[in-house]
Formats: C-alpha cells, structure tokens, sequence
C-alpha cells in the first residue's frame, strides 16, 4: 500500500459523517476499498490495465485472482474470486453483487490471504446462532424476510451444488419479487471462505456509511454513529496493518529453514600404549 493510497482514503472519509446502517444486506456497497485495500495489504497486486474500468487483481503465487467488471450485466455479478487448481485442490469461483457490502466481501478475501483453520466450520451453525430461520426448503432467512440463504443442489437448473445468497422484495417475493443483490459460491469453494461470508452478513453490528451514501434499499435503517471520520479511517488502516503483519509472519515461517541435525559425538576409548 502505499502513502499516496492511504491518504486518498483517508481524505474521502474525513469529509463524511459516518451512520450506522443495519442491516447489513441493505446497508448497500459502501468504499470498494475495503476489499482492494486489503489484498493490497496481502501482496495482491493489480494486473489488468490501469486505465480500464475492469480490475483484476492477482496473488503473489497467481493461484488466486479478483475481477471487479463494471460492465457484466448479464449475471449483474460484478466482483468474481477465482481459484486455479493446484495440487490436489480443484478449481473454484464465487460471484458477488455491486450491492454487496464491500466490508463482508471482504471478510471473505481476510480469510483467503490468513492461514485456514484445522477444522472447517459449518455455515449452517453461523447462521442458526444467527436466529435465521429455516423455511419449508430448507433456506435460512433473515429476521425481515428479504435475505436468503441456501445449499442447492444438483438441479435441471444447476450443474453442481453451491451456495446461493439472495436479497430481494419481500412484498413480491412469492411471485419472483426484484432482487436487490446476489452471491454465489462454487461447491468447491473452502467452507471456511463461505463461513466468513455469512459471518459478516448476519452479524449485528452496523456498517458505515455516509451521510447521503445511497444504500441498498430504503429499508435500511441508519442513526449518527458514535465514531467520528477519523475513528473510520484509523479502524482502516489498523486492519490493513494487521493483515500485512500476519501475512508476513506466514511468509517467515514458510521459509524458515529447517534446523541442522544434532550430531552427538560418541566417546572413544582411549588409546592403549
């Protein structure tokens, strides 16, 4: 990251006065910085034409790379993480929204560039503690019955299973209602990388926008935040911090070298005369 990135951020948030807004699946895309920020922070670099308005961000070992396309109305999906194969890990996607928070896309992209967990976590007991309800389907829903969330499987529709996340109308939902964002993750998408994803949707806590920053829907409720400008800007750059002295100290530790072997020396008997 650099000095003159920073300060860009910093100087567009100084200037807003920052609203919590809940809940979060209305609370609308927010600074898209928030995710390239991050995988700035995490070594990603941009590889895509500087001057075009589609971005395509990279890892380090190019297993993992980030497209943000403006222009992609025909899925309406405009941010997509894509994984190569490599070894015995098979390739896989997720497709997000523009009305997405960017703060829960990048919880995902957090979870990508940290260390995985030793054991992979359950989606559906996030979104149980959560207090989302299953319905007849089986699909998890929020407390306002405008957010979705579900397993589908192999279907006339659907090649391979995944997870489908929806927001939308409730008021015409029965009868297909407008959809207001949507997310899909690959079936081979990590669990851990959808656990983070759900984690940062139904959690409680407000996001923060701007005063006059459209939201997603005139549903979300927003009320002065007790941060100040500066408080918003600070809790950005400690997180970017953050993520790149975790990341280093993996790199470290990856390439440790191995210690030597102790050679014990054997006693010998001492030479008779």
């Amino acid at each position: 990251m650099s000095e003159r990135q920073l300060s860009e951020f910093a100087d567009k948030h100084a200037w807003q006065i920052p609203f919590d807004t809940s809940p979060r699946h209305l609370a609308g895309p927010g600074d898209a910085r928030h995710v390239t920020h991050g995988l700035a922070a995490a070594g990603w670099t941009r590889t895509s034409d500087p001057l075009s308005p589609r971005m395509v961000m990279t890892s380090p070992d190019h297993r993992y790379s980030m497209r943000f396309t403006p222009e992609s109305g025909y899925t309406s999906a405009w941010w997509h993480l894509t994984s190569e194969p490599f070894g015995a890990e098979p390739y896989w996607y997720a497709a997000v929204g523009e009305l997405v928070p960017a703060e829960v896309l990048a919880a995902v992209t957090d979870a990508l560039v940290n260390p995985p967990p030793a054991a992979q976590p359950d989606p559906w007991q996030t979104l149980d503690a959560a207090g989302w309800a299953r319905d007849d389907s089986g699909a998890a829903r929020s407390t306002d019955g405008m957010c979705t969330i579900e397993h589908r499987p192999v279907s006339e529709l659907h090649d391979t299973p995944e997870w489908h996340i929806e927001t939308h109308e409730t008021k015409f939902h029965e009868l297909g209602g407008r959809r207001i964002w949507h997310a899909h993750f690959h079936q081979n998408v990590p669990a851990h990388l959808v656990n983070a994803f759900v984690t940062a949707l139904t959690d409680t806590a407000p996001l923060q926008r701007g005063m006059h920053e459209p939201t997603a829907h005139y549903r979300a409720v927003q009320e002065p935040s007790p941060l100040s400008p500066q408080q918003v800007v600070d809790a950005h750059t400690d997180r970017l911090k953050a993520i790149t002295a975790r990341v280093r100290a993996a790199r470290r530790r990856q390439t440790k070298p191995a210690p030597a072997p102790v050679h014990t020396r054997t006693a010998q008997p001492a030479a008779r005369r």
